[in-house]
């Protein structure tokens, strides 16, 4: 594949991380993960970081430690605002939970959650706000803090696609009552798989790290808040809640030691092929750009074609696939149409108007740490070499 939708930044400095775990024995998380969820919260200015095995599972973890906190826990039937486009784990540990979703309409130039619909999801049922931002952009995090705050909602923040952006000076994924990152293949940081819960809150820190290790006390201080009045049993374990076994291995600590290191540089490599990409793209009607919105990681590009281009996106795509280019749809586009749906408690807010338009005439080439010039200068060819903007229906 000419240009590759995914990227393996591996080099040398991996390699030798995962083979000193293999001389050590020690392959299930060890001092190397704590060293790494440490430094990944000192990085991004956090008191608390729980590393997993996958982004999922920190979205999982996430809904469940608010489940189970002493006060004011969610509960089975609670309301949920969530954007109508994001991946399918922002969506199932909600209904996984027994919680109500409430669809939201997305913004058409960041493909975020649209901030203008939140008072109309609201009712006294609702608990929760769940915003992803998407491919690297940040969604309007300080409107959607702030409705939070009026009615006294938990924000959880998943920054699963986003690692790197910033919202008004300040880190995404910081923005919540707790935040979420993956460390998978498709992610600016990888470490094979795995996942970053985030949160300043020591309860919902301790319950986390519970949560992963099977709901026991293995992990917890002795004055832990998460024992909520329990003792803990003389080999250790006490479980405290219904758990999972959701730990990383120690290779994964390792090499996300070893990407740490690399992430501002890496970050700035995709700013400028962000640049490229921008100034080669800029003007031209037929396609929707994402909007940067304050600062984007810029996980990959994304662009809706006009609705009243007379073009269909397949015939785009096979283009593209003729040409070497690998592409992606946006998310799950309108999560509405997706069959699983059928087993989804929800409602839905509105027309949804974008993230239909999101499901049938987007798509999103990668973004990598290595200069793309070669690869978005054919892109863009392919797309000069589609019918020309004049054949645009105007809107009567």
């Amino acid at each position: 594949m000419f240009y590759d939708l995914y990227y393996n930044g591996w080099n040398e400095e991996e390699m030798k991380a995962i083979l000193r775990v293999l001389r050590s024995g020690q392959f299930t998380m060890g001092e190397l993960v704590s060293q790494f969820e440490d430094q990944f919260a000192n990085r991004f200015g956090v008191k608390h970081a729980v590393m997993v095995n996958s982004g999922s599972s920190a979205n999982l973890l996430a809904i469940a430690t608010l489940c189970y906190k002493k006060d004011r826990p969610l509960k089975p039937g609670d309301e949920v605002i969530v954007p109508g486009v994001a991946w399918s784990t922002t969506y199932f540990p909600l209904q996984q939970y027994g919680l109500k979703l409430k669809f939201v309409d997305v913004e058409l130039d960041t493909l975020n959650l649209d901030p203008t619909q939140l008072e109309r999801a609201f009712s006294p049922k609702t608990r929760l706000v769940v915003a992803s931002n998407t491919l690297g952009n940040p969604a309007a995090l300080d409107a959607i803090k702030n409705f939070c705050k009026k009615h006294n909602l938990y924000f959880l923040e998943d920054n699963c696609e986003s690692m790197g952006a910033e919202y008004k000076g300040i880190k995404c994924g910081m923005w919540g009552d707790i935040g979420t990152f993956s460390l998978s293949l498709a992610s600016h940081m990888s470490t094979m798989e795995g996942g970053i819960i985030v949160t300043d809150d020591k309860e919902v820190y301790h319950i986390a790290r519970s949560l992963r290790d099977y709901g026991s006390t293995a992990h917890l201080p002795h004055d832990s808040m998460a024992f909520q009045g329990a003792k803990r049993n003389p080999d250790g374990r006490t479980f405290l809640f219904p758990g999972y076994n959701v730990r990383p291995l120690e290779i994964a600590g390792a090499i996300g030691l070893e990407q740490l290191k690399k992430l501002d540089a890496n970050l700035e490599v995709r700013r400028q092929n962000a640049c490229l990409m921008q100034d080669l793209l800029k003007g031209d009607e037929r396609f929707i750009l994402q909007r940067e919105n304050s600062k984007s990681s810029w996980l990959g590009f994304s662009l809706i074609l006009h609705p009243r281009w007379q073009v269909d996106r397949e015939r785009v795509l096979s283009r593209l696939k003729d040409e070497g280019i690998e592409y992606g749809l946006v998310s799950g586009g309108n999560f509405l149409q997706q069959p699983v749906m059928k087993y989804i408690h929800h409602e839905v807010v509105g027309e949804l108007k974008v993230a239909n338009l999101i499901h049938s005439r987007a798509f999103f080439v990668g973004n990598h740490p290595q200069d793309l010039t070669r690869q978005i200068e054919r892109f863009h060819k392919v797309l000069a070499s589609l019918p020309r903007a004049s054949s645009l229906k105007r809107a009567a």
